[in-house]
């Protein structure tokens, strides 16, 4: 069986085409600046091969035809027809509260996604976009919606909701979601099998750190807690994203002249370590190497980063119970062997104890960076949110 997954974006569309049988990646790549000037195909193979093309297409619907035409392209294709897709799984951010486990996407489904523009204005329609855009260029194969929600519907009530009036929940939705979900439910996954363990008993924190960064309190293999709220900007402090803030700053920022939707692109885009570290950039190796060189901003915005995530996994030891492991993923979580020493190192009193050449070693695979002496471990585990939707995506169409 081969299983196409869609990521699309606002201005983007990325897509991996497996072969099930083994799990192995058969191309991927992205259709970048989609609706804007100069629109770029990228297509990789796993040979090494690679062919990027400016092409002008208009939408996701000429940008999927594209992709089509080049896996099944005579010189560079992996396929010879389009019939050997069996699925497509498609990655979607938000399912509101009526999409709580990975749906075959119809008519109602795709009714429940513009019902959740509001909550995802980015994603969503996106999102659609893409699902859309399959439905027309192969009509009849099923295509499979994974939401970035669904793994944190496991969270109890008083997780989930906000203090305010409860009628804001009732009648609008407003409440805490979660995303990411999809990597820290393989993420989960992963560690309880590395653990050699059945993951009904697996509590473990789950640290996806990247350009945007989530925390996951993992009881009984279920999310008891996340991080990321109502939209993905609560929480932990991100490349751009301020995560959390006093509400009252917000208004005071409306207060000094700034309109609603100028706030929202300052603390989605402008902030974090982009904003505290003033280098002109959100990239944590861009961060840490202005660190190095001296710039204190640079070296606040970095302290900043780690202390929210120390504080959240102090918390979330006692929300998750009998932590077994603390487990650190995405681009930051994976490789960056300085960001992981600096959270590790202020985890002392849980008796977690950094082995420092463990850490050096373990870049983006899977091990543990902990003493062996230490109470609870730290893992290093690299996420595969593409084969998650994948292995999802089969479950789902073999049902």
């Amino acid at each position: 069986m081969k299983i196409l997954v869609i990521n699309a974006g606002s201005s983007s569309m990325k897509f991996t085409l497996y072969s099930m049988e083994n799990e192995a990646v058969l191309a991927k790549g992205v259709f970048e600046r989609l609706g804007t000037i100069g629109p770029n195909l990228i297509f990789k193979r796993p040979d090494g091969f690679k062919f990027e093309q400016e092409i002008p297409v208009k939408d996701h619907v000429g940008a999927f035809e594209e992709i089509c035409k080049k896996l099944v392209d005579p010189e560079i294709g992996v396929i010879k027809s389009l019939s050997e897709i069996s699925a497509i799984g498609h990655r979607v951010l938000h399912g509101g509260e009526k999409i709580t486990a990975p749906v075959l996407v119809d008519e109602n489904v795709k009714a429940i996604i513009r019902e959740c523009f509001p909550l995802g204005p980015l994603h969503n329609p996106a999102n659609l976009a893409g699902i859309e855009a399959c439905e027309k260029a192969m009509p009849g194969v099923p295509n499979v919606g994974v939401f970035d929600t669904q793994f944190h519907q496991t969270m109890p009530k008083e997780a989930y909701l906000y203090a305010i009036p409860y009628e804001y929940y009732e009648k609008y939705g407003i409440r805490k979601y979660g995303f990411h979900g999809t990597s820290h439910h393989y993420v989960t996954l992963a560690t309880a099998k590395f653990l050699n363990q059945d993951v009904e008993k697996t509590d473990i924190i789950t640290c996806h750190l990247g350009n945007g960064c989530s925390m996951a309190a993992i009881k009984g293999g279920k999310v008891v807690d996340t991080t990321m709220g109502l939209t993905p900007l609560e929480g932990l402090m991100m490349g751009t994203r301020s995560g959390d803030i006093d509400p009252a700053a917000v208004i005071r920022m409306v207060d000094l002249g700034s309109t609603p939707a100028e706030v929202d692109n300052i603390l989605n885009k402008k902030s974090g370590l982009f904003g505290v570290g003033g280098i002109g950039t959100g990239d944590m190796r861009d961060m840490l190497a202005a660190a190095d060189s001296g710039n204190e901003r640079a070296q606040l915005a970095v302290k900043m980063f780690v202390r929210r995530i120390v504080k959240y996994i102090g918390s979330y030891f006692m929300v998750a119970g009998n932590v077994q492991a603390v487990v650190f993923t995405g681009g930051i979580g994976e490789f960056s062997h300085e960001i992981r020493k600096m959270v590790v190192d202020q985890l002392a009193p849980l008796g977690i104890y950094l082995d420092a050449a463990a850490n050096d070693t373990f870049r983006g695979k899977a091990g543990v960076i902990s003493t062996a002496d230490s109470k609870i471990k730290a893992i290093v585990m690299p996420t595969d949110e593409e084969l998650m939707i994948a292995k999802t995506t089969q479950k789902i169409v073999n049902a």
